[in-house]
């Protein structure tokens, strides 16, 4: 789709209808394909109708919350795309979340309706009864008493109006302290995300994009820019679960569908490189390869790059900005690897020094952004939202960048105490908060550690209550089980030591540096 296409109508309002406008375009064109089952355009644009229908007709309101908390899969974007014509806000959820995460985030959106799946109602089944809530329950596939079937959940065509600043996503991100934060994201900041692409020049036509989604769908750039934009411009997404990652079964699939646009994390690349059918699979139908969520090893990215025969453009963004604010991807000179490219042409960013002021090129700080896709706020935290903003209304981003004299950025430290795992953050005050729940703890601290796959994984270090014996009373493996019984897997410490004491600053905070130095030993 070129913007010249779209009409006034879908440039306001409601971001649904940017995807009705694709309906008129391409509507016979396939949108959707998962395992075999295929919809095309005008499918997708009338399920989701029916849905906001559906929703309607079970009294759900323009401005309530439905949590979507389930895996990969159609419903998920007929879901989505419906909720948004119902004018009811969508707040995806990671579908490995348990009792605990779940339960938090049901009771913070307050909200009236969850979408689910048969594969996590028993955990969904666990944070009801933890709540006080009562939402209506929608599951695909589950057919337990309380829950209504997906396919049932149908009404007359819907299609409610909504204000450019109305809230249509409303995702969760952890802080480096307290409780998560629900991201509020407009109906303007997501429009505005999907015309920074829809302005680039294209080179397939709309209708041959396709687009491999085996990142997870809850995630921004999952949802963003693997599903949403392929699909507004008129292309079709092939759906995989990311529970059920397979880099062979990926080169396969690229090779027999033709697949033109990828995203991936750095643990995907190096699986796929070092898989035996690497080379033997034709991977030249890619047009796009992109990766985020952590520096790609330049290593294993060329030997991608020459096996597949296509660049690889590294990426950043945040849930608070939509998705992408910087790429290689049409940046002016070109692909220019080890930095995370120019800033889109709708994001505005400077690097500034502890005092605020602008440094110079080359000169490290903190990146701050500022456009037209950066969040209206965090949810129900207005001392969070007054933080994360300057005074000249530019995000915070926590993260050290350093830009050339050729305005292409580079991201060389964190400022946030994240562990990027995988493409996962992973915060660790959320964890040590669960550890000190342990009867056999007396207190821990998180670090990352290297990892050649996932970049960086959890280690625990954890001083033992008064009379417990560390390796006999409590071991690292019930360390470890307590973790994958609580919180998702992708976050448990993959190493645990049990040390007597906790280094600390004279004032009394743990300095994480002598741990992190301890691990390296």
């Amino acid at each position: 789709m070129d913007l010249a296409d779209v009409t006034e109508d879908a440039r306001k309002g409601n971001v649904a209808r940017l995807h009705d406008e694709t309906a008129r375009l391409h509507g016979d064109a396939q949108a959707i394909e998962y395992h075999g089952r295929t919809l095309t355009h005008n499918d997708l644009q009338a399920e989701s109708a029916r849905f906001a229908g559906g929703l309607a007709n079970l009294g759900i309101e323009p401005g309530d919350v439905m949590l979507q908390y389930l895996p990969n899969c159609p419903p998920y974007l007929i879901g989505a795309l419906g909720a948004f014509k119902a004018g009811v806000v969508v707040s995806p959820v990671n579908p490995q979340y348990r009792k605990r995460e779940l339960t938090y985030q049901l009771e913070d959106t307050d909200a009236s309706v969850v979408l689910t799946h048969e594969a996590v109602e028993p955990h969904l089944e666990e944070a009801l009864e933890a709540s006080d809530l009562d939402p209506v329950v929608i599951s695909v596939g589950g057919d337990s008493e309380y829950v209504r079937a997906f396919d049932d959940v149908r009404g007359e065509e819907t299609f409610v109006e909504r204000a450019d600043d109305d809230v249509a996503l409303l995702p969760y991100t952890s802080g480096t302290t307290g409780e998560p934060k629900g991201v509020q994201l407009t109906h303007r900041n997501f429009r505005a995300q999907t015309f920074s692409v829809l302005s680039q020049e294209q080179a397939l036509a709309d209708e041959n994009v396709r687009s491999l989604v085996w990142l997870p769908l809850y995630h921004i750039t999952g949802f963003t820019h693997t599903a949403w934009q392929p699909l507004v411009r008129g292309g079709s997404v092939y759906l995989r679960s990311a529970a059920n990652w397979d880099g062979d079964a990926a080169m396969e699939l690229i090779e027999q569908e033709g697949i033109t646009h990828y995203v991936g994390v750095t643990a995907m690349y190096v699986d796929m490189i070092n898989s035996e059918k690497f080379g033997e699979c034709d991977l030249t139908s890619l047009e796009s390869v992109s990766e985020g969520g952590a520096k790609m090893s330049v290593a294993v990215q060329e030997e991608f790059e020459e096996t597949a025969g296509v660049e690889m453009s590294e990426g950043y963004g945040l849930t608070e900005t939509t998705g992408a604010t910087h790429t290689q991807s049409g940046s002016t000179f070109g692909f220019r690897h080890g930095t995370i490219g120019q800033p889109t042409r709708m994001t505005e960013a400077v690097i500034v020094d502890g005092s605020g002021e602008t440094v110079g090129i080359g000169e490290e700080g903190e990146l701050l952004v500022r456009g037209p896709s950066v969040m209206k706020g965090y949810h129900d935290m207005p001392e969070a939202t007054e933080e994360a903003f300057t005074e000249d209304g530019f995000f915070r981003t926590g993260d050290i960048a350093r830009r050339d004299a050729d305005n292409y950025y580079e991201i060389v430290d964190r400022k946030k105490h994240m562990i990027n795992s995988a493409g996962y953050n992973i915060y660790p005050s959320e964890l040590e908060e669960l550890l000190a729940e342990h009867e056999a703890v007396a207190e821990g601290a998180i670090v990352g550690i290297p990892d050649e796959r996932r970049n960086e994984v959890p280690k625990a270090y954890v001083v033992t209550a008064p009379g417990v014996e560390a390796g006999e009373d409590v071991t690292s493996e019930d360390i470890r089980d307590y973790f994958l019984d609580n919180v998702a897997s992708y976050k448990h410490p993959r190493e645990v030591e049990f040390i007597e004491e906790l280094p600390r600053t004279t004032s009394g905070k743990i300095q994480k540096y002598k741990l992190e130095e301890r691990a390296e030993e």
